[in-house]
């Protein structure tokens, strides 16, 4: 018995090392799947910030705090993949949209210029999607935007991926070639695929993407997914311009996506994120930060992992005075520097000719902080409009409007030892520079326009209500007036299933006029009643002006009429746009224009003043008792009645029937 156990021992252990030794052979060894090691580089919400910012402070050859620009980009890229090609690891560079927008060098696509893309090109991007702010100027200027970038061949060089964009027949952006999905193969044989959405929410403040459509983002995704497994990719990266939480959502919602690329929210994420799996990224704004994500493929089990803890590199490397200018970028921007100015030059008259121009100084940061409320700045563009408007028409304006979603952020001056609090052109104009009027010249034009107190009123009714409904972008800055009110009180309650909203029309509880002349501060005030039927000369843009008068018809409690000085109706908004000189006259050139009116210092100077540090008690928010409450007393007042009826009835029923017989 021991000889067999001894013999069958002896036998399994041969049988060990004999699979052992075979595992163990150096053509085996060499046969087991390979981690495949490559990066991705990306960017997202450029918004035309071609030049650091502020660019009071920025100067090549001196320490200062300025951040971005794409010469500061060209170099940041050029350095990792220097270091990525010593050890033959591929990269990837991606954008995540909105490389248009926001800084004055988007103007130039109203020129039928590309050089936001057309430096991404250069620059070596793989990949890039399509964001809400290419929309700004409508789908005809996008198209002829990517034909100047140098679209349809340009696509060999950089995929533009726009998975749930769906161009009408015969629109010319259909006849680009936006990428419902794309393949790159590395060289290390791994095959990359990407597809690109846009979210709802981009969608939603999009509103010159018309007539173009917009698929579900998890149906066209799921079908991108399934093309791109069907084609043999190893790894999906979506490059989606939607916000994290709507990324957040995809992951979960659809499977087989790796890796998301995000935009819109402007987030800047110091590690990623994952979600049910899924490695999400963002990179801020601005180009704050050149995004690093290095990972590795495993192709056994067909997962992504990240390597960056391991090679000790940051997910975002701040693209500050640490990283020199490119040279040959710096040379490319000269060029497109002298463009922009020949374009501010013109459409100015003159007045501005000098994007690098210094139009005023200030001791401080006028912000445009918190959402959902009053800020100084809001204030100082508001009453920049009111203004300028009262000396381009010789009336006095009244009031003056203009929406958050307009106001692009905060106003920093330079800090830096050799540009101490001054205010450049490119810094104050990108801030309040976004879309164009009917005379397709850059940024959205003065309408004026009349209205009695009781529609004045009404628009402060709406401010609340959509910044409570859609978010920030919605919410008015005020000139002229002041308001009390009650956010809460916006909405009575909901119709159910259908999740249509019911508004008070009371969420406003006070609100009074200036009784001055010109722009004064701290200075006396009158109630504007209900009813009041007076008519008040107001100022708004030519977007918002536009919009107000729709929600009338949807909600006919809220309802305005513009009218002329008379009180005729406007019939056609474009006959309320202010003119001067011959040309529309801009937000942007307003509050521009403001700027340089300020007091001087003794320096002769213009200085921004001290009541632009804080707010000024323009909107107020107090909170009250919940309308809902009152019917819900009163209902509750009845039904005690009625029980305290009953109840004196059951007790006393003999007495109160010799009573009513009585």
């Amino acid at each position: 018995m021991k000889k067999r156990w001894c013999l069958a021992l002896v036998l399994s252990l041969i049988l060990i090392f004999n699979i052992l030794g075979q595992a163990l052979r150096p053509e085996t060894l060499l046969a087991a799947p390979q981690e495949k090691y490559f990066s991705i580089l990306h960017t997202n919400d450029e918004h035309s910030a071609l030049l650091p910012s502020p660019l009071a402070d920025y100067h090549p050859e001196l320490p200062n705090p300025s951040r971005g620009g794409f010469a500061r980009l060209a170099q940041a890229i050029e350095d990792m993949r220097q270091v990525k090609a010593k050890t033959s690891e591929p990269v990837l560079l991606i954008s995540a949209g909105d490389y248009l927008g926001g800084s004055p060098f988007a103007w130039l696509a109203l020129d039928k210029k590309g050089p936001e893309l057309s430096l991404l090109i250069e620059l070596g991007y793989d990949v890039a999607t399509i964001g809400n702010h290419e929309y700004d100027f409508g789908p005809e200027v996008l198209a002829n935007y990517l034909r100047a970038a140098g679209y349809p061949e340009a696509a060999g060089k950089t995929a533009i991926v726009a998975t749930n964009t769906l161009p009408p027949a015969g629109h010319p952006l259909g006849d680009l070639p936006l990428q419902k999905t794309h393949i790159k193969v590395l060289d290390n044989g791994l095959k990359v695929g990407f597809f690109g959405i846009l979210g709802k929410d981009a969608i939603k403040v999009a509103p010159n993407s018309k007539p173009i459509e917009f698929a579900d983002q998890h149906t066209a995704a799921r079908e991108a997914v399934a093309q791109l497994q069907k084609d043999g990719a190893d790894v999906i990266v979506a490059v989606n311009h939607a916000g994290l939480k709507e990324d957040r959502e995809l992951a979960r919602a659809v499977p087989g996506i790796h890796v998301i690329v995000s935009g819109h929210c402007h987030t800047a994420l110091e590690e990623p994120l994952v979600e049910n799996g899924v490695i999400i990224v963002q990179a801020g704004e601005l180009l704050n930060y050149l995004g690093i994500l290095e990972l590795a493929y495993n192709p056994a089990t067909k997962e992504v992992r990240v390597r960056n803890q391991e090679t000790v590199r940051p997910y975002l490397l701040p693209l500050d005075d640490k990283v020199p200018p490119h040279r040959e970028m710096s040379g490319r921007l000269a060029e497109i520097i002298a463009d922009l100015n020949a374009v501010v030059a013109r459409v100015s008259n003159g007045r501005f000719t000098d994007i690098g121009e210094t139009l005023m100084y200030s001791d401080f940061t006028v912000t445009n902080r918190p959402e959902l409320a009053e800020s100084p700045f809001g204030n100082f563009v508001a009453d920049a409009m009111r203004s300028i408007a009262e000396e381009a028409t010789g009336q006095r304006v009244h009031f003056a409007f203009q929406a958050n979603g307009l106001i692009r952020g905060a106003l920093t001056p330079g800090s830096a030892s050799h540009a101490k609090g001054q205010v450049a052109f490119l810094d104050l104009a990108g801030l309040v520079g976004l879309g164009s009027g009917p005379d397709g010249e850059p940024g959205y034009p003065l309408v004026s326009v009349y209205l009695t107190g009781e529609e004045v009123r009404r628009i402060l009714e709406v401010s609340v209500l959509l910044s409570e409904l859609m978010g920030d972008s919605y919410y008015l800055q005020v000139s002229g007036l002041s308001m009390v009110y009650d956010p809460k009180r916006a909405i009575l309650g909901w119709v159910p299933v259908k999740k249509i909203p019911v508004p008070t029309t009371r969420a406003v509880l006070s609100a009074k006029k200036h009784v001055g002349s010109g722009i004064q501060h701290e200075s006396a005030m009158e109630p504007l009643k209900r009813g009041d039927q007076e008519l008040y000369h107001v100022v708004s843009d030519y977007y918002i002006a536009s919009f107000l008068p729709m929600v009338g018809k949807m909600l006919p409690q809220l309802g305005l009429v513009l009218k002329d000085k008379n009180g005729n109706p406007i019939a056609d908004i474009k006959n309320a746009i202010i003119y001067r000189d011959g040309k529309e006259l801009k937000v942007w050139q307003c509050v521009l224009e403001y700027a340089q009116a300020q007091p001087k210092d003794a320096l002769g100077n213009p200085r921004m003043p001290e009541h632009y540090a804080k707010t000024a008690g323009r909107l107020v928010v107090v909170n009250t008792v919940p309308l809902l409450v009152y019917p819900g007393l009163g209902l509750a007042l009845a039904l005690g009645l009625l029980t305290y009826w009953i109840i004196r009835r059951r007790r006393h029923p003999r007495a109160l029937m010799q009573r009513n017989y009585t």
